[in-house]
């Protein structure tokens, strides 16, 4: 058993079970006894590449910036999903005891493969160089990932595989949809029924009788019947699937319990057309042993299908809160890779994620919740604060310990997350203020910003944790994008040369570098990002340096040209040149600004770019 006490996680060995296709099988039947008996579930995911990704040098404005909304935050984020694959997914079942934190973390690594060749899922997905050179730092074996890594489908992958290529025979048959019964309905019903009950009663009376082996088997061929292993049976070919779910309620409907239906596909165990066999078991027990075989072999087939999904699967029907970190970014891949495509809009997206989900409770937003800690960048910053500011006397066992397990941090990441969400629920429940709200409250929330996992030294100080507070509220109509400008290198020479070369530029305003053509200017006045763009437009009013400027070409759009940007996906270009297609695209004014739709950003200037670093 693996134990820790301090802030984080770095000092657990190989505690994290190291989940291959090998092993895959056997891992499934545990984790889930462990997420059943679990209080929460943790998890953390490691990608190809991120919305957020610090290494974004081409197009920076494509990270997820202060300056975004929600909207344009999941927008990009959107976009990552579908660029970007998953490599490996940290899941961690743990409960609270007391002062104990029980964890059973496991580190599943994944790859995209067409095991079943039904063409999906797709082959395509980008890599940012970074990303990789920071797992193989980490000893990742990308050979394992490519070779053993477990594939596979999201729920509309598998609903269209399962159209594409029937399954095995089938206890549960797979259903798109449900309609109501009609009277050729109830013909139908009516006509099976009498058929299963004269096959029924024809067989159990033929069995007390002691005719020879030629009059049995004859009068098999005039009932029709067949044999499912040792077991009589009769199949009932259907056309559609609504024959086949009226045969499934005629079934279950007879009184005779040891009846049981199975669904064959077409195609399957030569039967060329689809079909229900009804059998007939011996006994309640022989009824029970039928149904696991056939149970076996499709929990068999759905393994093989849906992959690594199986977990997700897990996860969901369990009902567990789950406890992450960026979810924004997180749930984004989670959505696109496990459950479907992603929506157009973050509330059809929060709604289409509570179909896997009841509760997520994003780490993020629980941290900006709570007092000083609404100033850390990273977890173990986090739980470093914590640890000197709090009496909070938490332990962290890991009771399995795996012979196979690994020491790359990835696997222990997940550990470090359940650890302080441990710590922030005991605070929550200790410490006397006057929010009293349970845990579950602050769930479903999702915040913006990017907390990292990890950075040297910050399990020895606060470096966690910005200690000035500098993030303001601001409305989008006090912004404006600015470009055309000539120069000006970095946001503090745009902003000498603007200083006072115009009257809003006289009062209190922030000028930052968007991308190598763009720079966005914030303002704390209100209307004076409107009274700039008409002063733009109307040259011959102008005189002196701000002339000058307009007349070289400065250029400037309000934030709902951005907002268009990022609706209509004009990513590959640089931003100046997205934000005058989008301008051009437009039937309305591009220079007017209305406050109808006006949103608010949590404007933090040091977290903006610093293309210095890029």
């Amino acid at each position: 058993m693996a134990t820790i006490t301090g802030g984080a996680s770095r000092s657990i060995g190989a505690t994290v079970r190291q989940v291959t296709k090998s092993n895959f099988p056997a891992a499934i039947h545990q984790i889930k006894t462990d997420i059943e008996a679990a209080d929460f579930v943790a998890v953390s995911t490691r990608k190809t590449g991120d919305s957020s990704a610090s290494s974004s040098h081409h197009r920076p404005w494509r990270r997820i910036l202060p300056i975004d909304t929600p909207e344009t935050a999941y927008l990009k984020s959107k976009l990552a999903a579908g660029s970007f694959e998953l490599l490996q997914f940290a899941v961690c079942p743990f409960s609270i005891r007391g002062s104990k934190v029980i964890a059973l973390p496991y580190n599943f690594h994944l790859f995209p493969r067409d095991e079943l060749s039904l063409g999906m899922p797709s082959y395509r997905f980008s890599c940012q160089t970074p990303f990789l050179a920071s797992m193989a730092r980490e000893g990742f074996d990308f050979n394992a990932c490519v070779y053993d890594g477990i594939s596979y489908l999201s729920r509309v992958q598998e609903s269209k595989a399962r159209e594409r290529n029937p399954s095995q025979p089938s206890l549960h048959p797979f259903s798109s949809s449900q309609t109501t019964s009609s009277v050729a309905d109830s013909i139908f019903k009516e006509r099976i029924k009498w058929r299963i009950n004269h096959w029924r009663n024809a067989f159990k009376a033929s069995a007390q009788e002691k005719d020879g082996s030629l009059a049995q088997t004859l009068r098999k061929l005039i009932l029709g019947g067949e044999v499912y292993g040792s077991r009589p049976g009769m199949s009932i070919d259907i056309c559609n699937e609504r024959q086949m779910h009226l045969v499934f309620e005629v079934v279950n409907q007879i009184s005779d319990d040891l009846v049981v239906p199975i669904y064959i596909p077409h195609n399957i165990e030569g039967h060329p057309n689809k079909a229900v066999r009804v059998v007939l078991a011996g006994s309640e027990d022989d009824k029970k042993e039928l149904l696991a075989e056939i149970q076996d072999l499709e929990d068999e087939q759905n393994l093989k299908l849906r992959g690594f999904r199986q977990v997700i699967d897990l996860i969901s029907s369990s009902h567990k809160t789950v406890v992450s970190h960026n979810c924004l970014h997180d749930f984004t891949f989670i959505h696109e890779k496990f459950l479907g495509p992603l929506p157009a809009t973050v509330p059809e997206f929060m709604c289409s994620l509570r179909l896997l989900f009841d509760n997520v409770i994003d780490l993020n937003h629980l941290l900006k919740e709570i007092g000083p800690l609404g100033k850390g960048k990273n977890i173990p910053g986090a739980l470093s604060y914590l640890r000197r500011q709090f009496f909070l006397p938490m332990e962290l066992q890991v009771p399995r310990h795996d012979p196979e397990g690994s020491t790359s941090s990835h696997g222990k990441n997940v550990l470090s997350i359940a650890f302080l969400f441990s710590k922030l629920n005991m605070l929550l429940k200790t410490a006397p203020s006057s929010r009293t709200e349970p845990i579950e409250d602050f769930a479903n929330i999702f915040h913006t910003a990017s907390m990292t996992l990890h950075e040297p030294g910050d399990d020895d100080d606060d470096a966690g944790l910005l200690m000035i507070d500098t993030t303001k509220r601001v409305g989008t109509d006090d912004i404006l994008f600015l470009w055309g400008f000539r120069g000006a290198t970095s946001a503090a020479g745009l902003k000498a040369r603007l200083f006072r070369i115009h009257p809003v530029f006289s009062k209190e305003f922030d000028v930052r570098i968007v991308d190598k053509t763009c720079a966005i200017a914030v303002f704390r006045n209100s209307g004076s990002a409107e009274a700039l763009l008409k002063d733009i437009t109307s040259v011959e009013n102008l005189s002196g340096a701000f002339r000058d400027m307009v007349v070289e070409g400065l250029r400037a759009a309000r934030y709902d040209a951005y907002k268009k940007v990022c609706k209509i996906g004009l990513w590959e270009g640089d931003l100046a040149d997205s934000l005058e297609v989008a301008m051009a695209d437009s039937t309305e004014d591009s220079y007017s600004l209305s406050g109808a739709n006006t949103d608010e950003i949590h404007w933090n200037r040091e977290m903006m770019i610093d293309l210095n670093e890029l």
